[in-house]
């Protein structure tokens, strides 16, 4: 077993207990050893199902090796010795003490199945942290070429992973993760925030592609102000009121936006100076929304996995709901990304002449969009 240092050891760190789930695997291992032929009952999991080297080597060593007679491994430590050196190939450190502790701490073998139950629960918890944090990296991997694409891949595949639990835990009704989730990550983008200036200002100069881009909600903004801006500039549009940048100031009054400390004169320096299209800059306020909430939905999954009281059914239900958020977002991205209709097909759409929809090459902000920082 595991030596654990007492604090007056010179010379080595205390280290951590092993987790409940060593126990288990200690016990499912010593059942086996034990009673070789229980390994016909155990299903659900493998070597890669362990939680240490030695124990999957252990478990994959009896695995390989057929089942002795019950009576001759009464009286022969035969079979033992062979998985010993079977599973010495991948684990040197084993010995043959270890193997009689595993024995004796096994409290009753033919408890063996529901041993390896809970085996699969932990594993399949580490499977789904793994595919969360994989997530994770991934929306935040700024050298990818297609972040967004890659992305999207990732949540996939934890879905997948998501999936394949359920179909082991089939989830109860209700049962949901008493873990809280954590609060959204807010890091102060100031490329972002410009981007998002550079469309309020060109949606103000040319709201007529605004009714388009239905596909972004005031939710996708980093900074709340922009966010409430947006809602002003569709309200105005929608109601087919005359949209300039005064009278978007004068819906932003009505909306309280400007006793959160916006000054006026700085909301209309920020409505000026349009470059490029709505569009473009919608694109890139959303691209932004789905790779934040891609990972923030790993953060909250990566959370459930990380507090050892939520079951696999909760870990199901608690993902899921997690995801459902990501699959709203990435649908409104594939809305906006995916190619328009000929302009027959949609009356009333009108480009300004002379704007593309990919924004020109910039390197800074123009002056305009930068007085409101």
């Amino acid at each position: 077993m595991p030596h654990i240092p007492g604090p007056d050891e010179d010379g080595l760190e205390a280290i951590p207990p092993p987790q409940a789930v060593f126990h288990v695997e200690q016990a499912l291992l010593g059942a086996l050893l034990l009673e070789p032929q229980r390994l016909r009952d155990v299903a659900g999991i493998g070597p890669e199902s362990f939680s240490t080297a030695a124990h999957a080597a252990l478990f994959a060593a009896i695995r390989s090796l057929p089942a002795p007679d019950p009576a001759e491994h009464a009286k022969s430590t035969q079979w033992l010795d062979a998985v010993l050196t079977a599973a010495r190939e991948h684990a040197r450190g084993l010995n043959a003490p270890y193997l009689h502790t595993l024995i004796q701490v096994c409290p009753w073998p033919r408890h063996a199945p529901a041993y390896a139950r809970m085996i699969e629960a932990e594993h399949c918890r580490r499977r789904l942290a793994a595919a969360a944090q994989r997530l994770m990296h991934t929306a935040r991997d700024t050298s990818l070429p297609q972040r967004v694409a890659t992305t999207i891949d990732a949540a996939d595949v934890l879905a997948t992973v998501v999936d394949d639990i359920a179909a082991r835990f089939p989830p109860h009704a209700g049962s949901l993760p008493r873990t809280p989730a954590p609060a959204p990550a807010t890091p102060h983008d100031e490329e972002a925030a410009d981007e998002e200036r550079l469309l309020l200002a060109t949606a103000a100069a040319y709201p007529s592609g605004i009714e388009q881009m239905r596909w972004l909600t005031p939710g996708d903004f980093t900074q709340p102000l922009h966010g409430g801006l947006w809602q002003c500039l569709t309200t105005l549009v929608r109601r087919g009121t005359p949209v300039d940048p005064v009278t978007v100031l004068w819906e932003a009054q009505h909306r309280g936006l400007l006793g959160t400390g916006a000054d006026p004169r700085e909301l209309l320096d920020l409505l000026a100076g349009p470059v490029g299209s709505p569009e473009h800059w919608g694109e890139r306020v959303l691209q932004r929304a789905v790779l934040a909430t891609a990972h923030h939905t790993g953060r909250g999954i990566e959370a459930f996995t990380q507090d050892p009281a939520t079951t696999p059914y909760q870990l199901v239900v608690g993902s899921r709901r997690a995801l459902a958020d990501l699959s709203a977002v990435r649908t409104r991205w594939q809305h906006a990304t995916s190619p328009s209709p000929a302009p027959a097909e949609r009356p009333g759409r009108v480009r300004p002449t002379g704007v593309p929809r990919a924004g020109p090459p910039r390197t800074t902000a123009p002056p305009a969009a930068r007085s409101s920082r």
